[in-house]
């Protein structure tokens, strides 16, 4: 049986050399592929892939809220995250969203394969700097940390918005984008600046990159 891959990452580059690394498989097929976690999450609902293979550093919408969304609307559909970091966070923010393997961009070259067909067959896959992971269960101490993270008394529509203001984007751009008012952003940036206790754009902007969800700076 041949496995449906959506590939999921920023650089052309990147998409183009999995893509190459995968279909040399017989078992394996790239069904489309997106450049930003939007794109991501339609794609994935118009084309029900067996396993998005997605990074988590993408504008607009990051990795990991498109996992989320792509979970929410197919929850048939696995998801493996690539990532060029390996911190506790970034893991296990990603298995909270729904992604059931976890591999470091270093490596992918050598086990993508190997992640996604394990993915296909309902298994778990970490990468073997990372392996440790794959043995952490819901109750262990770092992942109800990681829980206990004011980004995650974020509801998703804020961290989008809090993506998009650490981008760059104006409040202007962000309703145009969203199909918002400008009023209702300007009204979640407050409520963001509240949640998180902050008080400027500046702060607002550094809290979305010490937690990963832009890879500027």
């Amino acid at each position: 049986m041949t496995t449906r891959v959506l590939l999921a990452d920023d650089h052309a580059v990147v998409r183009d050399g999995l893509r190459i690394l995968l279909e040399t498989q017989g078992d394996i097929e790239v069904v489309g592929d997106a450049s930003d976690g939007r794109q991501a999450v339609v794609l994935a609902q118009q084309l029900l892939p067996d396993v998005v293979v997605m990074d988590i550093a993408m504008p607009g919408l990051n990795g990991i809220d498109a996992a989320q969304e792509i979970q929410r609307a197919c929850p048939s559909v696995e998801i493996l995250m690539l990532s060029m970091y390996s911190t506790n966070e970034h893991i296990f923010r990603a298995l909270n969203a729904g992604a059931r393997g976890f591999l470091l961009k270093e490596s992918a070259g050598a086990e993508v394969v190997q992640a996604v067909r394990a993915l296909a067959a309902g298994q778990r896959y970490f990468s073997e700097k990372i392996v440790d992971a794959a043995s952490i269960d819901e109750d262990h101490p770092l992942r109800q940390a990681v829980l206990k993270s004011p980004i995650e008394r974020l509801s998703p529509r804020e961290r989008q918005i809090l993506q998009l203001v650490a981008e760059g984007k104006t409040s202007a751009e962000i309703a145009e984008m969203l199909y918002l008012s400008t009023k209702s952003i300007e009204t979640y940036r407050s409520r963001l600046m509240h949640k998180l206790g902050v008080s400027d754009l500046a702060a607002l902007v550094k809290f979305a990159i010490q937690h990963g969800m832009t890879t500027l700076g």
